[in-house]
C-alpha cells in the first residue's frame, strides 16, 4: 500500500516562491502546494511561510534514484528518520531545480530544502521494497543493516567483509 506523501518546503523572504514551487514539482511533477506565495517586490515584508502539498506517489524521484543507481544510499537516507508509522526526509531544492536529488543530512545546503513525509502502516518495509534492485540478491540490504551510512552520511566500508 502506498504511504500518504506530504512535501513541504520554506519559503524565505529572499525566496523567489515560484522557483521553490518549480524546483519541487522538478522532482514531484503533481505536487500542487495548499497555499501559494506570490513574488514581492523590494522591499520584501514577506517573512518565512511553509507551503505544503500531498503527492500520490514516489515513482518519479526513485526513477531518478535508480538511474543513477543510488538506491542504497537513497533507502538510508530515507529511513534515518523512520518508524512503524513514518518516515521523514529532506532534498536539496538546489539539486531538484536541475532534476537531481541531494539528500539533506542536516547541513542546511544553499538554495534550502523540502521535506518529504511519508505515513502508512509498514513504511521501513516499504521503503526497502520501493527501494530494491537486482543487485540486493548478491548483497541483500535492510534498513538499519550493518552496511547502512553512518547518520553523518559516512559510507560503510563492505567489499572485503562479504569475502570468504
Amino acid at each position: 500500500m502506498e504511504p500518504v506523501i506530504i512535501v513541504s518546503s520554506i519559503v524565505r523572504s529572499h525566496d523567489d516562491p515560484i522557483k521553490v514551487v518549480e524546483s519541487v514539482r522538478s522532482i514531484f511533477p503533481e505536487w500542487d502546494p495548499d497555499n501559494v506565495l506570490e513574488n514581492s517586490d523590494f522591499p520584501i515584508r514577506r517573512g518565512s511561510e511553509e507551503i505544503s502539498g500531498s503527492v500520490d506517489s514516489l515513482d518519479n524521484l526513485l526513477s531518478i534514484l535508480r538511474e543513477n543507481r543510488v538506491l542504497d544510499t537513497a533507502l538510508d537516507a530515507m529511513a534515518m528518520r523512520a518508524d512503524e508509522e513514518g518516515a521523514v526526509f529532506s532534498l536539496s531544492r538546489q539539486s531538484a531545480s536541475i532534476g537531481k536529488v541531494s539528500f539533506d543530512l542536516g547541513e542546511n545546503p544553499l538554495g534550502g530544502t523540502m521535506e518529504v513525509s511519508l505515513s502508512g502502516r509498514d513504511i521501513v518495509l516499504w521503503l526497502e521494497q520501493a527501494t530494491w534492485h537486482k543487485g540486493r540478491d548478491d548483497v541483500p540490504r535492510e534498513v538499519g543493516d550493518e552496511l547502512a551510512m553512518s547518520e553523518t552520511g559516512e559510507a560503510a566500508e563492505w567489499f572485503g567483509s562479504r569475502s570468504s
